[in-house]
């Protein structure tokens, strides 16, 4: 299977590459177009900040080409960000796969922290992402930034707000967590994707 990794400048690239390789894929990490538009499954990972990493997408021609992948795509943490309309950071126009806007977390208590870091649970999963995977699973996630419940989530969690851990739309997947960090369960959401 040829499993593209989109290389930007966003951190936590490696993980990624180091997660498809324990299921027995040797990803290919490429920014050029041709390479992503030729994959099996593309990846869209990354830690970073949206507006240096739009700016990059669009000087290399990534946010044409992303937005019209027809293989099915995973987007992960600021990748899932950046699929959507618009984001708070940077007040930065995003690539527009998911018609819905990113806001910023905004603390309503003092034990209230940002960015929210750490292993939080999922449910109201749907889509074959999360198949096999009961609601009340734990997976790890890093983020100042989130995607409201809306018509594309597949995957909730709760942190200051109720909020999409994970997204679908077509040939399109998403999610806020990080499932190359989430021990056998995030293991196992990285193997549907592979499967679908």
């Amino acid at each position: 299977m040829d499993v593209a990794i989109v290389k930007y400048n966003a951190g936590n690239v490696y993980s990624v590459v180091n997660a498809l390789r324990r299921l027995g894929v040797e990803p290919l990490l490429t920014d050029d177009g041709e390479r992503i538009k030729s994959a099996d499954k593309v990846v869209f990972p990354g830690q970073g900040e949206a507006a240096g990493a739009m700016g990059y997408l669009c000087r290399r021609g990534l946010d044409k080409i992303i937005k019209g992948l027809r293989q099915p795509v995973l987007g992960i943490c600021i990748g899932q960000q950046l699929l959507c309309r618009h984001s708070e950071e940077g007040d930065t126009d995003c690539l527009g796969v998911f018609d819905v806007d990113v806001r910023r977390f905004v603390p309503l208590r003092h034990e209230d922290k940002v960015p929210a870091m750490g292993w939080n649970s999922l449910y109201g999963l749907e889509t074959p992402l999360f198949k096999n995977i009961p609601d009340g699973e734990f997976v790890y996630f890093v983020h100042s930034y989130y995607v409201p419940v809306c018509d594309f989530t597949v995957a909730k969690s709760d942190y200051i707000h109720t909020y999409s851990a994970a997204m679908c739309k077509g040939n399109f997947y998403a999610t806020q967590f990080h499932p190359e960090k989430s021990g056998s369960v995030g293991e196992a959401i990285m193997r549907n994707f592979l499967e679908i």
